[in-house]
């Protein structure tokens, strides 16, 4: 069923647009992707579809599975995790783990959020699915489940691998989906940290991400390089309430990488705005139940609602609010419609609606306490 909801001003773009930078000859020859986080429109893109190695961007997916379990109340920041063997002989950038060296699963994100270490990628896959290629088959089924066309991993890492690949578009896609996890700010946008602090051992971690302090608005996210990949760079920035996601591929140097990154920040920031409509958890709407213990449910966006503006420019847009036929029982957090915004009839953007709490089945015992009441009230 649906339900008008009224009608907001705004502008949205869902194809690129064209654009004006100060280093247009860089720009041209690296892949890249700007992306405005809430909504998913891509602000301006160059052949952001192609499939190539992704280095250690890799460990965006890889995150995103940690922060999800952790969610989930699967695995805690607390848990001791034991490095293996296999974590401990990872090669490339790493935190040097020890084979049976216990970290927590929060220092094992600090060295893979600041330091891109390989070995605590590979503890983390092993701690939550008992194996990397266990926890490499998640990604995959992750990606497909996140409708990313280009993407497929062969390792937790961005090591090289033969069939390891993804695209600028793709990447955009997966640090969308785990800024849903707030928290894992407060680990990619530390400049610097240390692991064993106060033991002969102790490992100053310094971020791979230079935007973290050179750029007073970027909070993440990942780099990436290998010989083959060259210099990448999926990062996030936020601006009066807008955040916005880049990612450049192939640069030919880490200066170029993020000198065409903060290009595109500033453009997105010179030209656009955001209105947020609704927040992550905010109440829309109170809807009956069948066969329900409670009568009603109440329904949330699953995250932040923004409308996208070109500065300067407004036109009208509908809003409307589609339900699904909803019987009890239902989880919290389980979908249960949609919020979509359309222009002309065309669907420009939308947004999971959820279930805020749980909602019980109605027993015999609900039903006769209702007949009695409407006996009563007569």
């Amino acid at each position: 069923m649906q339900f008008k909801v009224g009608v907001i001003s705004f502008i949205l773009f869902c194809c690129s647009v064209s654009t004006s930078f100060a280093n247009e000859e860089a720009l041209s020859e690296a892949t890249h992707v700007l992306m405005e986080r809430d909504t998913g429109v891509v602000l301006t893109e160059k052949n952001s579809h192609e499939r190539l190695p992704p280095a250690s961007m890799t460990k965006i997916m890889t995150m995103l599975l940690v922060m999800e379990a952790i969610d989930e109340k699967k695995i805690a920041l607390n848990d001791k995790v034991v490095a293996s063997e296999q974590a401990a002989s990872m090669g490339g950038s790493q935190i040097f783990l020890e084979a049976g060296e216990q970290m927590t699963v929060k220092e094992l994100l600090k060295g893979v959020a600041i330091a891109s270490g390989n070995d605590a990628s590979v503890a983390l896959a092993e701690h939550l699915y008992g194996s990397e290629k266990n926890f490499v088959r998640k990604m995959n089924e992750k990606a497909k489940q996140l409708g990313l066309k280009n993407t497929h991993f062969q390792n937790s890492t961005g090591l090289p691998a033969k069939n390891h690949y993804s695209s600028a578009y793709d990447m955009a896609k997966m640090a969308k989906e785990l800024l849903k996890h707030e928290q894992i700010l407060k680990f990619t946008n530390q400049y610097e940290d240390y692991l064993r602090k106060g033991t002969d051992r102790e490992f100053w971690l310094v971020n791979t991400n230079r935007l973290v302090r050179f750029y007073d608005e970027v909070d993440g996210l990942k780099t990436g390089f290998t010989s083959e990949a060259k210099f990448c760079l999926t990062a996030t920035a936020k601006k009066n309430g807008m955040r916005v996601v880049s990612v450049v591929m192939g640069a030919e140097t880490a200066k170029e990488r993020n000198k065409i990154t903060m290009d595109l920040f500033n453009y997105a920031f010179s030209n656009y705005e955001t209105k947020k409509q609704y927040t992550k958890g905010e109440v829309m709407k109170e809807i009956p139940i069948e066969k329900a213990k409670k009568k009603t449910m109440v329904v949330t966006a699953s995250e932040d609602v923004s409308i996208l503006l070109k500065k300067g420019e407004k036109e009208k847009w509908q809003e409307s609010i589609s339900l699904k036929e909803l019987k009890a029982p239902i989880q919290k957090g389980q979908k249960v419609g949609e919020i979509t915004f359309k222009q002309n009839g065309k669907t420009i953007a939308k947004t999971d609606l959820i279930a805020k709490e749980d909602v019980e089945k109605a027993t015999f015992f609900t039903y006769f306490s209702r007949s009695l009441e409407a006996l009563t009230s007569q």
